[in-house]
């Protein structure tokens, strides 16, 4: 890779770490958690509980493997080695086309937040190209320019849920005034489990897709000087992050609004805090779901592109996706993937029920497809370390390789679980067809580079006979 092809090292410690707290706080915390506790029931608790230690033991093997092996892909070179080529390409691949799904799914909530709360006689398409345009531009100009607006987007929601947590941890502790211990919503209307145990279970398949945006660290790392102890410190943390933030948040939550209040759970955050009697909860949230979403746009963007630009890396995407800027910044990966988030809008505009939620289920079960290979990687490459290179093993997963193979039965058994649920069954199928479509997408790749290796090498045995 010439100088022309390389990214510039400029996130700092404090980039990283925030965008490590930052990545498993979405809009499907303070927004969609509440269809989950529908669902579920107060055992929402634990199905949050299962879906995080998961996840959980997914950043713990790619923190193994990014410290041992650091590497621009990240779990994509990871697939590769382990696998094969065809695992990195339709890693890489599938990973892009998730985020840039998001990219178009998190401009269109943006929009519609922003044309209901501030801007209600402004058309939703002049919303989402605002929206687009901005995010697109400060991905442009740096990488620390994309670090800076993250952390200050993460830092706004890490201080929100923080506050939520203390505000709602005293209120259901009787230690605010007019209030006494009170946790009857757990169990009175229906017990903890009113809806069955076995939905706790399948419920999983859903909630985790809240949870993704922790790997981005470790696509990140590759573009700072303090790679290793950063991920170290972010895969360590993110312990306390899921288990405070999401489970300790789901917690407050059915604590405090009775899990068949449908209206209360359409907003369950605001509506908490209207509860506890927090003047102005509806401004204080809507501002802190638009900073998630821009935050997950603006995560989007870099992730996407920067898949792009380990892709053509690896020959996988076309070379010029590795022309940077004098920034360090890959602008034509960046245009691409901007380029597809659009269409991908006008796609939501034009054909809302087809073609756009084509898109949105054929993109469902991908995340799940990517960690399960993550983990089957990290059984696969923690062999090799240990006989290659066991200096390098300083920081292991747990349990291998026990948890690993563990980890890689209960995602498979999540997989399972959407084929039978009604709501997921169409996400499955067609993110099934997605991978198909990427394998086919491989294997044609790999005839037409093969035959021009041969085509070559005729023509070069031509020139020497010639010779």
């Amino acid at each position: 890779m010439n100088q022309k092809e390389k990214l510039q090292k400029t996130l700092q410690m404090r980039h990283l770490m925030m965008i490590a707290f930052g990545g498993s706080i979405g809009a499907g915390l303070f927004v969609g958690s509440g269809a989950i506790i529908q669902d579920t029931g107060p055992s929402a608790v634990l199905t949050a509980l299962m879906a995080g230690i998961l996840v959980i033991l997914i950043m713990r093997m790619l923190g193994e493997m990014v410290v041992a092996k650091p590497s621009l892909g990240s779990f994509s070179d990871y697939a590769r080695e382990a696998l094969g080529n065809w695992a990195g390409f339709t890693v890489g691949w599938l990973y892009w086309y998730f985020w840039v799904i998001v990219i178009a799914v998190e401009a269109i909530a943006g929009a519609t937040i922003l044309q209901d709360w501030i801007f209600p006689n402004t058309p939703l398409w002049i919303l989402n190209l605002i929206l687009l345009s901005a995010l697109t531009l400060t991905n442009l100009f740096s990488v620390k320019a994309y670090g800076e607006f993250e952390y200050w987007f993460s830092l706004i929601k890490v201080v929100t849920i923080t506050l939520f947590l203390l505000v709602g941890g005293a209120y259901v502790l009787g230690l605010l005034p007019g209030t006494t211990i009170n946790f009857s919503n757990l169990t009175t209307h229906g017990g903890f489990a009113p809806v069955g145990t076995g939905v706790v279970f399948v419920a999983i398949a859903t909630i985790i897709f809240s949870f993704v945006g922790s790997e981005i660290v470790t696509i990140a790392a590759a573009e700072s000087d303090e790679s290793e102890k950063a991920v170290v410190k972010a895969v360590n943390s993110v312990i306390i992050r899921i288990l405070m933030f999401y489970v300790g948040s789901v917690f407050l939550i059915v604590t405090i609004i009775p899990w068949n209040d449908a209206v209360a759970l359409k907003n369950p955050y605001v509506n908490a805090l209207k509860v506890i009697g927090i003047p102005g909860a509806d401004v204080i949230m809507n501002l802190v779901v638009v900073t998630a979403v821009l935050s997950c746009l603006n995560s989007g963007l870099y992730t996407a592109s920067r898949m792009l630009f380990a892709l053509g890396n690896k020959g996988d995407a076309p070379k010029w996706m590795l022309n940077v800027t004098k920034r360090g910044v890959p602008l034509k990966a960046i245009l691409t993937c901007t380029i597809f988030g659009f269409l991908s809008v006008i796609m939501s505009f034009i054909s809302p029920d087809t073609v756009f939620q084509f898109l949105l289920n054929s993109s469902g079960a991908i995340a799940l497809f990517v960690y399960l290979l993550i983990a089957i990687s990290q059984l696969i490459l923690r062999k090799k370390i240990e006989n290659e290179m066991p200096h390098r093993l300083k920081f292991r997963m747990w349990g291998y390789p026990y948890v690993t193979i563990a980890s890689i039965i209960a995602i498979t058994m999540i997989i399972g679980t959407m084929g039978f649920n009604s709501e997921t069954q169409s996400q499955l199928v067609l993110s099934i067809f997605s991978v198909i479509v990427v394998v086919i997408l491989y294997i044609i790749k790999t005839n037409v580079t093969r035959k021009k290796a041969i085509n070559s090498n005729i023509v070069e045995d031509d020139i020497s006979k010639v010779k």
